[in-house]
């Protein structure tokens, strides 16, 4: 790889350590008396946010009365001052900055940035006064704060979002003049109301997405980090390898659990691909994948984790906060489509591994026979969900029983089984991180590495415990897992030693405090670039809800779709991949989501398909996702690249060609809600998220990887053997069917049965309570007045007694007009008040009912699974006359 003269291109890089230092946690390091300055700026950023999350505050203040507890706005003013200052410090300006030490003025620009943050906290009760009418110190504050933040977010994150957030800003200063067509002209603001709606309160810069960044998102990458740097990350890879390493193409299968296990805790698709992908790579060709298919087995599975709950790239915090979604029925509904994906990529490298008649790797003689192996490693996954069942009963039980002193027994559990943990690792050899260009002999024993490490485990309980269970806060819950994490970094060496007979006992006492200062630091700093981009995201969010620019995104969509719903959804979907380009997960999710989500429900709402806000989001997500692998600027590509060896761009067509099944996966969940394990149901004319029940969840389960591996089986163009034309195409077609077998079955039964709008009144009294009831309006455009234009809507009958009352109750009034039904404006606060934006009620041609739409009564779709199968299995029987070697 060549250096580029940008240091955001992919090729200035020159190995994938730097790329990810360049993109995650800062390309420099100081020397001389400088060297320590960075780390223990991150070091106290990491104690702070650790203090600020902690109930110490309110404890020092409830017994000596000073004020140390800060409220939201200070901590994330002093979250993004930590991030301005970092970001000078670690974060070159120019490709020719030095490395090495801190030029005078990134001084300038760090300090003068974390004090224009820092102002907010000294003079908050001045400007608290002041309430919208900014001095001149003020817009003075704001203006610099402004200039720096963009400066750091060229510095951190690359021209892309600076690019994006000043099309934003020049829309708000100039987004008023005559230059603009009249279609997305806005009223205007002064500069003085922009700079304080965007610096000086909590709609801007400071809004939501720094606020679950100070609160929920930084703790969350500071657990990762120290679980990271505690050895859980080599764990998590040599329990993969033990576990599949014997398999065909064993350490391609190896490398996708150990990145599903990584990105459990990480924040970085990047990242996720270094951790791995320095040991899984090597191995993957030496054992005969070439180095494009090996780079880009690891960037398919590095880049889902970034899909995987309980973290999601820390995305889901912002997910949960942006759609009102309760955080612990967010991760529920994300679990299936993320575990159907890595189920499907495990199939793709078999396939990969039959076409290339890869053997998997030899295992220690040790475990015995096939029959004992897997008996010991039920009897350790026995044990492993026994010790998961008495914390879950035994803790539930105490708290119950003691609600005084729950936490206390909770903090003696822990201990109690960390001290088991424990005292089993102490009868084994840790371990340690291989030479990943060391030829492997044998792989390790699967109980012997799974005991080794057990400990690490615990503080992955003790979130999804306190988050699940216990109910806590995503923030608080992350504090206490933290602070767990923190407790094992400190203590598993010297207990060990202790358990060992004391030796080098003292010598692990550093390599405790080694282990949690690293991971405080590293996390700290791979926080730099997720807290800038939360700033700037913040501005993007900011002029959507100071000028409405969403809904010029969403004419403009909807114009080229042309009224098309699967055509919107293909563009939102490329327009993701773009804006997504070259963008951390964090900014990446916040960018695509502010812009395109919005799109997906209301042009969905106008086709009569309700589709849920979090179905939306989590659209657009994946899609953003994706990006991270899709060239030209895929950046998780390129640091596979540099440790395969292999061309970037190659291994970047390869990898996108993997996730064409993870692209799947949204198209299919826009429809059948059931992959997200939930389904819409209507209440008081708002449609509203519920979990199915759950066997409609273990069908939807079933069904999805089933029909997931048939779609890998077609993109790979290789079943039991190679595939013909028709044997792919047949293959595609049943993978659809399966996925979603409605489209089949609106051809055979339209899914509604159309009714004149004048019957409005009989049909809904004649409809049982909570029915949903379609109608189509037909009314003049609002922004093309020389325009007719037609939109459905659906509301959810209640139990009043006519059909007149059900109608009124849900917002709605008709008046006769003729042998015709008009719609009355609707009042604001209803819930189709939002029809103003889109009818002109006013026009001399009134808002027309056209036709209103009840449920038909059709045979289940689930019927066209049959010929589906059946199609399956004659593609099946054709193969297996053609199968030269096992399937599996």
């Amino acid at each position: 790889m060549t250096t580029a003269t940008d240091p955001h291109a992919p090729g200035a890089a020159t190995s994938a350590d730097d790329l990810v230092a360049s993109v995650d946690s800062g390309a420099r390091v100081p020397l001389g008396w400088q060297r320590m300055l960075v780390p223990s700026l991150a070091f106290t950023w990491a104690l702070f946010q650790l203090y600020v999350a902690s109930p110490l505050p309110f404890i020092i203040q409830e017994q000596t009365g000073l004020r140390v507890v800060f409220n939201n706005t200070e901590v994330r003013a002093i979250h993004l001052a930590f991030a301005l200052l970092l970001v000078a410090m670690a974060f070159p300006l120019f490709s020719r900055s030095p490395r090495d030490k801190i030029p005078l003025y990134d001084w300038v620009l760090g300090i003068v940035g974390a004090g224009s943050c820092l102002y907010l906290v000294v003079f908050a009760d001045e400007i608290a006064r002041r309430s919208g009418l900014p001095t001149n110190t003020d817009l003075i504050v704001s203006t610099i704060g402004m200039v720096i933040v963009g400066i750091s977010v060229y510095r951190a994150l690359g021209l892309p979002l600076l690019i994006v957030v000043g099309v934003f800003l020049s829309y708000v200063f100039f987004g008023s003049s005559e230059f603009f067509p009249d279609s997305i002209r806005w009223a205007g603001a002064s500069y003085s109301k922009a700079m304080w709606h965007f610096w000086m309160q909590t709609e801007g810069v400071f809004g939501v997405a720094l606020g679950v960044s100070a609160s929920m998102i930084f703790l969350f990458v500071l657990f990762g980090s120290i679980l990271e740097k505690a050895g859980a990350g080599n764990y998590f890879i040599k329990l993969a390898f033990s576990l599949l390493g014997h398999l065909r193409g064993g350490p391609a299968k190896a490398s996708v659990i150990a990145s599903a296990l990584s990105g459990i805790y990480s924040g970085s698709s990047i990242a996720n691909v270094v951790t791995t992908g320095t040991f899984t790579i090597p191995l993957m060709k030496r054992t005969g994948f070439s180095p494009e298919k090996a780079g880009a087995i690891e960037v398919a599975a590095s880049t889902n984790g970034q899909l995987t709950p309980p973290v999601m790239g820390a995305a889901a915090f912002l997910i949960a906060e942006f759609t009102g979604t309760p955080y612990t029925d967010l991760i529920v509904y994300a679990l299936l489509p993320a575990l159907v994906s890595y189920i499907a990529l495990l199939y793709i490298v078999h396939l990969e591994s039959l076409k290339l008649g890869l053997k998997g790797l030899p295992h220690k003689s040790r475990a015995g026979s096939a029959a004992a192996k897997i008996q010991s490693f039920i009897i350790t996954l026995a044990g492993i969900m026994a010790l998961g069942f008495a914390v879950h009963f035994g803790l539930g039980w105490t708290a119950t029983a003691f609600p005084d002193a729950g936490l206390e027994i909770a903090i003696a559990v822990f201990v109690a089984f960390y001290i088991i943990c424990l005292v089993i690792a102490s009868k084994r050899e840790d371990l340690h991180v291989d030479d990943p260009d060391a030829p492997i002999q044998e792989l390790p024993v699967v109980r012997d590495v799974l005991l080794t490490g057990l400990h690490f485990l615990l503080p992955i309980i003790v979130l999804l415990y306190c988050v699940m269970v216990v109910r806590m806060s995503p923030g608080l819950a992350a504090f206490w897992a933290s602070a767990s994490m923190v407790l094992i970094a400190f203590t598993q060496h010297p207990i060990k030693a202790l358990l060992r007979g004391g030796e080098n006992f003292a010598a692990s006492f550093a390599q405790g405090w080694d282990e949690f200062s690293r991971g405080m630091i590293s996390g700290a700093r791979n926080m730099i670039p997720i807290a800038v981009a939360t700033g700037a995201a913040g501005i993007i969010v900011g002029t959507i809800a100071l000028t409405g620019a969403h809904q010029v995104v969403s004419a403009f969509v909807e114009a080229l779709a042309g009224g098309s719903l699967m055509l919107m959804l293909i563009l939102v979907a490329v327009m993701s991949l773009i804006l997504g380009m070259g963008l951390p997960t964090t900014a990446n999710y916040i960018v695509v989501s502010s812009l395109m989500a919005p799109v997906i429900v209301s042009l969905g709402a106008s086709e009569g398909l309700i589709i849920p806000l979090v179905a939306a989001h989590l659209f657009v997500f994946y899609f953003g996702i994706l990006a991270d692998d899709t060239p030209p600027v895929g950046l998780a590509a390129y640091a596979a690249a540099g440790i395969s060896g292999g061309d970037p761009i190659k291994t970047g067509l390869q990898g996108f060609g993997y996730d064409i099944r993870t692209a799947l996966l949204p198209f299919m969940f826009i429809f059948n809600t059931e992959l997200l394990l939930m389904k819409v149901v209507i209440v008081d004319g708002t449609p509203t998220s519920e979990f199915v029940p759950w066997y409609i969840g273990v069908k939807a389960f079933v069904i999805a990887v089933i029909a997931m591996l048939v779609f890998a089986a077609a993109t790979q163009r290789y079943f039991f053997s190679r595939n013909n034309w028709f044997e792919t195409v047949a293959l595609l077609l049943v993978a659809l069917t399966l996925l979603r077998p409605s489209i089949l079955l609106d051809m055979v039964q339209p899914p509604y049965d159309d009714r004149a709008g004048v019957e409005i009144y009989d049909i809904a009294g004649s409809q049982p309570a909570g029915s949903p009831l379609r109608m189509e309006l037909v009314g003049t455009d609002f922004n093309n007045p020389l325009e007719r234009t037609s939109k459905y809507i659906v509301i959810s009958l209640d139990d009043a007694a006519t059909g007149e009352d059900r109608i009124a109750d849900a917002g709605l009034t008709f008046l006769e007009d003729g042998d015709r039904l008009t719609l009355d404006e609707p009042f604001p606060g209803t819930p189709f008040a939002y029809l103003g934006q889109d009818y002109d009620f006013y026009a001399e041609e009134p808002v027309v009912l056209n036709k209103v739409q009840t449920r038909a009564e059709r045979m289940p779709k689930e019927i066209f699974y049959i010929p589906a199968f059946i199609i399956l299995a004659l593609v099946i029987l054709m193969q297996r006359r053609r199968q030269t070697q096992p399937a599996f």
